[in-house]
């Protein structure tokens, strides 16, 4: 049997990274970025030539897209950019991969949703994005769909991780420079480790690409939920990751309006996952539980 190559784009990102380590086993990883490491390919999210001149000289089977304009404050002013990497970039790869019989996987989020639900959102729910952040990962879902290609898009929430720029490492930091934090306490999500979404991605890829379910890729495409089990809100979030650290500082919680952003943030963004479960048997841990081993990976 012909070994899969899997073209990745964002191999440097928090989940990105991950996943290059979960998809070796699955088939030839090459990764794409615009500033590449050794081994790596150049592309440019901003420039779509770049993406088409990629696919055209890897010719992947797999094309995973963990490339994102994910700074969600500055994207209010930096609207273009945000727009040609969450929602152009994407649907331009997804009609690559339909002209190569090419699975796309593609990564949204839950800021797709304004917030105004009370119990976890399911992947059919209205959409109603509060920033521009929200409004562009939200037209890349549906540039995606558009395409009608063999194609998932993960959304997924509260991302952190071992490296890049996170809630996780900014605790951190800040436990060690204060004695006192002020959090916001009204935003409930679940935190979801980087890892967890590169293995669960890695996990439904092994069974879209056995013989058996090869021939459904098409039928299996659409949305999934792809998050941590449970809730909780950030104090929470915060106040578990200080009590794991050397310095303890308080953990005051303060009121979204207390701590106003250039972006609106959803008060809840709970995402459920039991599509993902019952489609393909996969369910993430539940939050805390990954948490506790990052950060034991963290301790070494």
């Amino acid at each position: 049997m012909k070994q899969h190559t899997i073209l990745l784009f964002g191999p440097s990102g928090q989940v990105g990274w991950e996943l290059q380590r979960c998809l070796a086993p699955l088939g030839i990883v090459v990764c794409a970025a615009r500033t590449p490491a050794q081994g790596m390919v150049q592309a440019d999210f901003t420039d779509m030539d770049s993406l088409r001149q990629v696919v055209n000289a890897v010719q992947p089977s797999i094309i995973v897209n963990a490339s994102a304009y994910t700074a969600v404050d500055k994207a209010e002013e930096e609207t273009e950019a945000a727009r040609l990497v969450n929602a152009e970039a994407p649907a331009v790869l997804a009609e690559l991969a339909k002209a190569r019989n090419a699975l796309f996987i593609h990564y949204s989020t839950d800021y797709v949703f304004d917030g105004s639900a009370q119990t976890p959102y399911v992947e059919t729910d209205p959409v109603k994005p509060l920033g521009v952040y929200g409004a562009t990962k939200l037209a890349g879902e549906q540039g995606v769909m558009a395409v009608d290609g063999a194609s998932l898009i993960f959304r997924t929430a509260w991302v952190y991780g071992a490296r890049g720029k996170n809630f996780l490492l900014t605790m951190q930091r800040l436990a060690r420079e204060r004695d006192e934090l002020r959090v916001v306490a009204d935003q409930w999500g679940a935190p979801t480790w980087s890892r967890c979404i590169a293995e669960g991605t890695a996990q439904v890829l092994s069974q879209l690409i056995s013989p058996q379910l090869k021939a459904d890729w098409q039928t299996l495409s659409g949305i999934y939920h792809l998050t941590c089990a449970g809730e909780t809100n950030w104090h929470g979030f915060a106040q578990t990751i200080i009590a794991a650290g050397e310095r303890q500082p308080i953990v005051h919680p303060i009121t979204t309006a207390e701590y106003p952003t250039p972006a609106a943030r959803p008060a809840y963004s709970v995402l459920n996952n039991d599509k993902l479960l019952q489609q393909f048997g996969v369910q993430l841990p539940a939050w805390d539980h990954a948490l506790a081993l990052c950060l034991a990976e963290q301790a070494g």
